[in-house]
């Protein structure tokens, strides 16, 4: 039996314990932290949670969730909220969507704040809702948020600190010094931009952030305590005995007396809040106790180590429902009230938890847990109030006065020490709140404010989490609060109440990121929409304006094959690991003249002209600072370049009627050109400044003598029926040297001037390399029957200097036309080069004289070998010349 009872006390000691938590948690205690308009400057328009009307907002008003301002042109307002402050700039919109003890949540609709973050809890965050992001605080920081409602886009430009912008899906963490524009509402469409330079308002918000970190007040207050660093201006601290550091006012009259200067609003969930008018009055109003010490007020804080709890009044109501006043016109329904002083228990007119009931006063005052206990449970317990025995302390206004929100100290009546010793004592001043109560006795404005856009805050906006819901303005709670006059609603009941009229309501959408941890990742370089960064695209017109690496392709009908060396310095051969089917990515010439790259356009242009002229190998004019390659054909694979020990290395003859077929390295030896196909013309130079294609530099143009050299003329061998060659004029004092051997029927080929020779030694770093891999025809070659060498062109030729080359047989029976295309080798350290487009009337010679040429072929290859023996006699004196 004694075990069965003892299981049954048990058992009603715990459900006792559920059933009082339950109750504590039923009754949702108010936040313990509000926030503050701390400075006002131009045109500042408020309106109340629930509530349609717009009215002049006020210096010291308490704000929570639901409330909205709007800062008009050439005005600003800075909002506290505990360790964070907010300041907006002209032309803001905001509306507070969520106020608790960890969260701080805004929405901008537009304009531009500036967040200044002091410290943050382990579960605190402010966060900013804009149209196109959210945007939360990771630490302590700077933070500008900016944002345009024309545009549509939102800029975070974080000074200092570090946060993190949500989109709907997509999540970023943005570091110190770095600054994004976003688009839209997914975080795809944005840009990195400079930080932009402070400006007018930023360089106030520094100023007051210096204040506020500067302030001495700092040090015996806690530093969430709201408003303490307006009291370093207008007072001074001081260790009083007994209750440790005091603040004494400076700036008051010889008979002023707490809570006078200011007046009473209804301010939801606390009910009956007072606001100071003295810019220092909020922190002495919501915290701490009043001390009277020889006829002098000293405000007395509470620990400095303690979180700060907001209390919407530090007083206590003398008399009741029935209290009367007696004034000119007869006794009226009035309301007292005096300042509480330490040590002494604050009992709230709202419900609150007993958790609740012991921070507010622990935060405030030192006190035992002994009293706040009796106090708590209703006991017999005997307050005795110190300052309502002093002289003044007692302040009365009659009750109309006090719903109305009229200044206080212009409606005070003078209570007789009696009436205010012997009048009851009561937590609540119990009068019902009216709609101007609502308001705080602010002369209302237009609504929407005047400059504000319609409907601002109406838009919807991006959350990273979901607000409370609106609640029901004071037309819907006005019935329930008369029948309990000055005491608020719960939050259950008043947000069972169905709004009398359409209240404002916050549109939002909130943002999914992935279900995992804060987001670590910078935004990448480029949005996830594929559109680059401003930063990217100021680096892509950067590379636009130098010279850029860009192919130069060659005709469809043209194979790749790569181009005679040249004797001036060598050009970097990129491209010489690619297949031979590809075109390499070699940068473009540029003329000296600040000639342009030439595209491909170009490149086919300046073929066309060769075909015209037939002197595409041999062109090149004698300018000063002559142009580079234009076009870079691909270049056989793994085919590492070498060292030409003299200006004119040795070819490999290939016939004409195949591909250029795998080759060995050229030995060291005197260059020895291969045979010439017999319907090749003489090669002459090209005019020294052409005015219808780019310059070349004497290394392109003894690359392509070379060539010339090695096909036996074939640069010049290929020109239309329709469109005779223009004549060229011969380059500046050539010098003379013998012509090399080659087939009877071939011409003459002209060998660079001596000044060319001078940068060959250049090209002697370069590796050997392997001979070219055959790259694939188009079209295939047709041999071609010997014709008569052609007459030369217009223009005087000029024997150039080149080695004798040791004669070749020429190919078996050639064909007329077309000219077969040929690849030999390229020479070692020499840049690739275009090749000339090989034409369908190759054969035959502009003035149509093919037949002539055949009669003339035996006639033709007589002369060619005797210049070729007389040139051989003369090649090894120039080789050794060369070489020193």
């Amino acid at each position: 039996m004694r075990a069965q009872h003892s299981g049954n006390r048990i058992i009603a000691l715990l459900l006792g314990v559920a059933a009082f938590a339950a109750s504590g948690c039923a009754l949702a205690d108010p936040p313990t932290r509000v926030a503050r308009v701390g400075y006002l400057a131009g045109n500042v328009s408020f309106s109340p949670a629930g509530e349609n009307d717009w009215v002049q907002a006020r210096l010291n008003r308490p704000l929570t969730t639901g409330d909205r301002l709007w800062a008009d042109r050439a005005s600003s307002v800075e909002l506290q909220v505990g360790g964070a402050v907010i300041r907006m700039g002209e032309s803001t919109s905001l509306t507070l969507l969520n106020l608790d003890d960890n969260v701080a949540q805004v929405q901008l609709d537009q304009g531009t704040l500036n967040v200044r973050v002091r410290q943050l809890g382990s579960r605190q965050s402010v966060e900013v809702a804009t149209p196109n992001l959210a945007f939360t605080t990771r630490r302590a920081g700077s933070y500008r948020i900016e944002v345009d409602p024309m545009d549509d886009a939102t800029a975070i430009v974080v000074r200092s600190g570090q946060g993190e912008v949500y989109g709907e899906r997509a999540a970023y963490a943005v570091d110190s010094r770095q600054a994004y524009r976003f688009a839209g509402t997914g975080l795809r469409s944005y840009e990195y931009i400079a930080a932009p330079r402070a400006n007018e308002f930023e360089r106030w918000a520094s100023d007051r952030d210096r204040r506020a970190e500067s302030s001495a007040s700092a040090r015996y207050v806690s530093r969430d305590l709201i408003g303490y660093e307006d009291l370093d201006a207008n007072g001074t601290w001081r260790n009083e005995r007994g209750y440790g550091n005091v603040w004494v006012p400076t700036r008051v009259s010889a008979d002023w007396t707490p809570y006078r200067d200011g007046h009473w609003a209804w301010v939801h969930p606390w009910g009956w809040t007072w606001v100071d008018d003295a810019p220092w009055g909020f922190a002495v109003s919501h915290y701490g106790r009043w001390a009277n010490f020889g006829g002098r007020w000293a405000w007395v804080p509470g620990p400095a180590r303690s979180p700060a709890v907001y209390a919407p009044a530090l007083v206590a109501f003398v008399g009741g429902s029935n209290f009367q006043l007696s004034i000119s016109s007869g006794n009226v329904a009035g309301v007292a009230w005096f300042p509480l002083g330490p040590r002494e228990v604050y009992r709230p007119s709202y419900p609150v938890s007993r958790g609740y009931f012991d921070n507010v006063n622990r935060s405030n005052t030192t006190v035992t847990n002994t009293t706040i206990t009796n106090v708590y449970n209703n006991r017999n317990v005997t307050n005795v109030y110190a300052n309502r025995q002093v002289q003044g302390a007692v302040v009365a206004v009659p009750a109309t006065a006090f719903v109305q929100s009229q200044p206080v100290s212009r409606a005070a009546v003078r209570l007789s020490r009696e009436t205010a010793a012997s009048a009851p004592i009561s937590a609540v001043a119990a009068v019902a709140p009216v709609q101007q109560s609502v308001r705080g006795g602010a002369p209302p404005v237009a609504s929407p404010p005047a400059g504000s856009p319609a409907r601002a805050s109406e838009r919807r906006v991006v959350v990273r989490s979901a607000p409370p819901a609106a609640r029901a303005g004071f037309a819907a709670q006005e019935r329930e609060l008369a029948a309990k006059p000055g005491t608020p609603l719960a939050p259950a009941a008043s947000a069972a109440l169905k709004p009398a009229a359409p209240v404002p309501a916050p549109n939002v959408v909130v943002a999914a990121p992935p279900k995992s941890a804060p987001p670590s990742a910078l935004p990448p370089a480029n949005a996830p929409d594929g559109k680059p960064s401003a930063r990217d695209r100021r680096d892509e017109r950067r590379a636009d304006t130098k010279p850029a690496a860009a192919p130069v392709a060659p005709p469809p009908a043209t194979p790749a094959q790569p181009a005679a060396p040249a004797a001036a310095k060598p050009a970097p051969l990129p491209a010489q690991a690619a297949p031979a089917q590809a075109a390499p990515a070699q940068a473009a010439p540029v003329s000296p003249a600040g000639q342009p790259q030439r595209d491909e356009k170009a490149a086919k242009g300046e073929r066309q002209r060769d075909r015209e002229r037939g002197v595409k190998g041999d062109q090149a004019g004698k300018g000063d600072q002559p142009a580079k390659p234009a076009a870079t054909p691909p270049a056989p694979p793994a085919a590492p370049a070498q060292p030409a020990p003299a200006a004119q290395p040795k070819p490999v003859a290939v016939p004409p009627q195949t591909a250029p077929a795998q080759a060995a390295p050229a030995a060291p030896a005197p260059a020895k050109p291969a045979p010439v196909p017999p319907q090749a013309a003489p090669v002459q130079a090209a005019p020294p400044a052409a005015a219808a294609q780019p310059q070349r530099d004497e290394k392109g143009a003894k690359g392509e003598r070379q060539r010339d050299r090695e096909q036996g003329g074939k640069g010049d061998q290929g020109t239309k029926g329709d469109q005779p060659a223009k004549p060229a004029a011969p380059p500046a004092a050539p010098a003379p040297a013998k012509p090399a051997a080659i087939p009877p029927q071939a011409a003459p080929v002209q060998a660079a001037p001596p000044a060319a020779a001078k940068p060959a030694p250049e090209a002697a770093p370069a590796k050997p390399q392997p001979a070219p891999v055959t790259p694939k025809p188009e079209p295939a070659p047709v041999p071609v029957k010997p014709a008569p060498p052609p007459p030369p062109p217009p223009v005087k030729p000029v024997p150039a200097p080149a080695p004798v080359p040791t004669p070749v047989p020429a190919p078996p029976k050639p064909e007329p036309a077309p000219a077969a295309k040929q690849a030999p080798m390229a020479p070692p350290g020499a840049a690739p080069q275009s090749p000339p487009k090989p034409t369908p009337d190759a054969g035959k010679q502009d003035d149509g004289k093919s037949d002539k040429q055949k009669r003339e072929e035996a006639a033709a290859k007589k002369k060619r070998e005797e210049a070729a023996a007389k040139k051989g006699d003369e090649q090894p004196a120039r080789e050794e010349e060369k070489k020193k």
